[in-house]
C-alpha cells in the first residue's frame, strides 16, 4: 500500500518518539533565528551571497541578504503559535519549522586532475561521504544512519569535526538527529539553518555545503561535516576538508 504521510507530520512522529517538548523546539527555533540575525547584522554571510538586482515599476531593488528571519524573536512570541499539523496536542508550529523559502545556491565540482590542469586552486575537497535511509513516516532522522556510515568509513567520531551542518527542517527531526548523533550546538549549525534562513527546495544541499565552506574559512577551521534528511526517508553525509 502507498503511504501519505507529509513533513509536519513526520516531524511530530519524532518528537513522540524522542519524547521532544514543545519547549525544545522552540528554542532550537529561537536559536536559528537569532543566528542568523546576528550573522547577517555582522557581515558573515556577505561572502557567500551574490546580490542580485531586480528591476521593477519603482525601480531597481538590490536583494543581498536572507529575507525570512524574524529579527528580535522571542520565546514567548513562539510560544504564541498554534500546532500546524495536529490540532491542539501538537508541537509542530510554524515557528519551530523551517521556511518555504524561493532561493538559489551553486558549487562547482571537478576532479583534483582537472583542477590541476586548468590551474584552478581549489577551495576545499571532499574527504568522506555516507549514504543512509529509513522509514519514509521518519525520514527527519534519516542522516542519522548516513553519518553513522561516513563515520563508519572515515574512522572519525562525530566531535572530530570542527563544524557542522544538519539542517533544520523542523526542530523536532533536528533535536532526533542531535539526540542520537551527540552533536555539539557549540560546532553546529553557528550561522543559523533552515528554521532561520529558510529551506528552498532543491537548493539546501547545495546552501548547506557554501555556507560550511565560508564558516571554516571564517573561524580558521579546517574539517566540517554536512547533512540533511531527504523526503522519503534518504540521506547523505559529507566531509569536506579545506585545501
Amino acid at each position: 500500500y502507498q503511504r501519505r504521510v507529509h513533513g509536519g507530520l513526520t516531524a511530530e512522529f519524532l518528537a513522540a518518539k524522542y519524547k521532544i517538548s514543545r519547549e525544545e523546539q522552540d528554542e532550537i527555533a529561537l536559536r536559528s533565528h537569532n543566528n542568523v540575525e546576528k550573522n547577517t547584522l555582522n557581515g558573515h554571510f556577505r561572502e557567500e551571497i551574490v546580490p542580485i538586482e531586480i528591476v521593477g515599476k519603482k525601480g531597481t531593488t538590490i536583494v543581498d541578504k536572507d529575507e525570512h528571519f524574524r529579527p528580535g524573536l522571542t520565546l514567548e512570541a513562539l510560544a504564541k503559535l498554534p500546532a500546524a499539523f495536529i490540532p491542539q496536542v501538537g508541537t509542530v508550529t510554524a515557528g519551530n519549522s523551517s521556511g518555504i523559502n524561493d532561493g538559489a545556491a551553486a558549487v562547482m565540482l571537478m576532479a583534483r586532475e582537472t583542477a590541476d590542469r586548468l590551474g584552478i586552486k581549489p577551495l576545499a575537497y571532499i574527504s568522506g561521504f555516507g549514504k543512509g535511509g529509513n522509514e519514509p513516516e521518519l525520514m527527519g532522522e534519516s542522516p542519522v544512519p548516513a553519518v553513522k556510515d561516513l563515520l563508519r568509513k572515515t574512522g572519525k567520531k562525530i566531535s572530530d569535526y570542527d563544524r557542522v551542518e544538519c539542517n533544520e527542517a523542523f526542530a523536532a527531526q533536528y533535536l532526533a538527529c542531535e539526540q542520537q548523533l551527540g552533536l555539539n550546538r557549540d560546532v553546529t549549525n553557528v550561522r543559523g539553518s533552515g528554521i532561520g534562513l529558510g529551506h528552498p527546495v532543491g537548493c539546501t544541499g547545495a546552501r548547506i555545503i557554501v555556507s560550511l565552506l565560508h564558516e571554516l574559512k571564517a573561524s580558521n577551521k579546517k574539517v566540517g561535516l554536512a547533512t540533511l534528511c531527504g523526503g522519503g526517508g534518504v540521506s547523505l553525509a559529507t566531509e569536506i576538508t579545506l585545501a
